[in-house]
């Protein structure tokens, strides 16, 4: 065997410069090429059996169409230090070997990378970033598992499947609330891809894939180790987020509580660990959750967190960053009040004065976060809460453009540029007020309009909003 293969595994190691989000959907990107990585059908057939699974996964199509996905989804690098733009040149020249490799059950993925990403309530969010080339291998039989799993899924399960989304769970709440199910049973799972019991799982995986080679991959990938600080940690349990067949397998390992809930004749909607149960008394709502505690303790092993579990009014609960309301009797989505809490913290870091940056980089930034959100949060009505949320925001652009100017005679000479006169931009520029009573007072107001904001590349969440709301 080419002993060029492990190049890959001695590349040293690096924990920097990752990002503090690990995209698992697809991002579109510029540049990516559709050619090949250098693996042909012929060349592999002429030595498998291409009717069996793990020769379909290993098929060049699957390759390629696996490294493509890989390439656009940029990410960080794992323990090897390969990058995501170094994956196609190492394939065109070891691609093969690592087939043989593969075939003859003797690879071994390396340990991921754990990575710690705050989360908003304070919390940590455990990551386990995998090597290019295992997220490479790991897509591969994820486009493949997909045609096997995803006919044998529930309607009711929405996270990480194909034409299915959070707003397709959420339209499907609103109907079992719009239907009279006023009581809600909102279930979290503790640390859900971290205990997720390795030989229930597998015994799910065994269902639908029979290729034992396969079903030892997955295995290996399930058992590779977490490396932290150095030092590689085993993984009896868990399915760290991060690599391409986590969410997969997450779906997979909650379909029997999906059957379950189904064959009790509960109406009920799930997104990855979160599960509502939509009943019509609170009664009922406490007996439900009791049991399907006891469920998931038993049969699968998992532990429901019950100071994030509870039950009660949809009204009230957060569900996917959403809640619910009633006008004109029928319900409708509105913006949970902890969403706008967060969203108002992320602007607060792109539009923080103390924070040097210039006008095109503030406002790329300031755009890129309000395009994500309101394309999320498109399904609420906001409206009249987004013009108060552009107002701060436009008061918050113009005290750091304020303090940027800094100096007396820099700020008189920008006020006399935006058309005021020389009297009036001297008696402003002197002005002993705070950077943020400027902000919202006539010298800035009456220069620094709203319509300049726009056109050096300002975008309002409202005008976005409706842009998205008529699309």
């Amino acid at each position: 065997m080419d002993n060029s293969l492990n190049t890959h595994q001695r590349q040293p190691t690096s924990y920097e410069d990752y990002p503090e989000e690990i995209g698992l959907e697809t991002r579109n990107i510029q540049g990516v090429s559709s050619e090949s990585v250098g693996l042909s059908d012929k060349e592999i057939k002429s030595e498998i059996n291409t009717e069996l699974l793990l020769e379909e996964i290993l098929e060049a199509e699957n390759l390629n169409k696996a490294c493509r996905q890989v390439v656009k989804n940029k990410g960080s690098h794992g323990i090897d230090g390969m990058k995501y733009n170094e994956l196609v040149p190492y394939l065109k020249e070891h691609g093969s070997a690592l087939i043989k490799e593969i075939l003859s059950g003797n690879y071994q993925p390396l340990p991921v990378r754990r990575v710690e990403i705050p989360k908003p309530n304070g919390g940590i969010r455990l990551l386990g970033i995998p090597t290019v080339i295992d997220r490479m291998i790991q897509q591969a039989i994820k486009l493949k598992l997909d045609d096997k799993f995803e006919p044998t899924f529930s309607d009711n399960s929405h996270g990480f499947r194909l034409n299915r989304s959070a707003h397709s769970a959420l339209e499907q709440s609103r109907q079992y609330i719009q239907n009279g199910n006023t009581v809600v049973v909102d279930m979290d799972l503790e640390k859900y891809f971290d205990t997720i019991n390795h030989d229930k799982l597998m015994a799910a995986v065994k269902k639908q894939v029979k290729d034992k080679r396969v079903l030892k991959l997955i295995n290996k990938y399930l058992k590779s180790g977490i490396m932290i600080n150095g030092i590689k940690v085993k993984s009896e349990d868990g399915a760290p987020q991060g690599g391409p067949l986590s969410p997969l397998l997450s779906n997979v390992m909650l379909d029997a509580f999906d059957k379950e809930l189904e064959k009790r004749g509960h109406k009920f909607v799930r997104y990855a660990d979160d599960c509502n149960i939509y009943v019509k008394t609170l009664r009922a709502g406490k007996r439900i959750l009791e049991s399907v505690t006891q469920f998931l303790g038993k049969e699968l092993k998992l532990k429901v967190n019950q100071e994030k579990s509870a039950v009660g009014s949809p009204f009230k609960r957060k569900f996917l960053g959403y809640s619910f309301y009633v006008r004109d009797g029928k319900v409708r989505f509105r913006v949970h009040q902890k969403s706008w809490k967060r969203l108002k913290v992320k602007i607060k870091r792109v539009t923080n004065r103390n924070i040097s940056m210039n006008f095109q980089e503030r406002m790329k930034k300031l755009n890129q976060l309000m395009v994500g959100w309101v394309n999320y949060y498109k399904l609420a009505d906001m409206k009249g809460r987004l013009k108060g949320l552009d107002s701060w925001i436009r008061r918050r652009i113009r005290a750091c453009i304020w303090k940027r100017w800094k100096r007396v005679r820099s700020r008189f000479k920008y006020l006399k540029k935006l058309g005021l006169s020389a009297w009036k931009a001297w008696q402003y520029a002197n002005t002993r007020k705070s950077y943020w009573k400027v902000s919202n007072s006539p010298i800035l107001t009456r220069s620094i309009t709203t319509q300049r904001l726009i056109e050096r590349g300002y975008k309002s969440f409202l005008s976005q909003y409706m842009k998205v709301r008529l699309s």
